[in-house]
């Protein structure tokens, strides 16, 4: 399922300001079922869904491949997509995979996927946040 990547305003602000160091820093991506809206800046901004039945709080690390540009065009691209796993029971519902930094202490947000209705991920089952290994995670020019 292609699902587009919305990205939060203050995300601007905070790579000018240096807030971001997105080849260095741990990206991670956790799930919601509240609407994030593009105002929103920090983690504690975004009401996550309860750790359960290997859902883990504050959400999976987003391992980057690379973090360059060429000719003006930056790309963060990720080495593999981001797979949760549910074990032991369900864990859920939620409907939107928010990425943000969890290296600053707020945990400045960077952006997020919508992916339309509510989802539940059952027991013995996975739910995989595909990331654009080409096109990368965001581009900047």
């Amino acid at each position: 399922m292609a699902v587009a990547f919305n990205k939060f305003q203050q995300t601007v602000a905070d790579l000018a300001n240096k807030v971001h160091n997105l080849g260095a820093d741990t990206l991670k991506i956790m799930l919601s079922n509240t609407a994030p809206t593009a105002v929103n800046a920090v983690k504690a901004d975004i009401a996550e869904i309860s750790a359960a039945n290997g859902y883990l709080a504050g959400g999976n690390v987003v391992a980057i491949a690379s973090s360059t540009q060429t000719a003006g065009l930056y790309k963060l691209i990720p080495s593999g997509n981001v797979v949760f796993t549910a074990s032991g029971g369900s864990f859920g519902p939620f409907r939107y995979a928010v990425l943000y930094n969890s290296t600053p202490g707020a945990g400045p947000l960077i952006g997020w996927y919508d992916y339309g209705s509510s989802i539940s991920v059952n027991s013995g089952t996975n739910f995989t946040v595909q990331l654009d290994q080409s096109a990368g995670i965001l581009q900047l020019q």
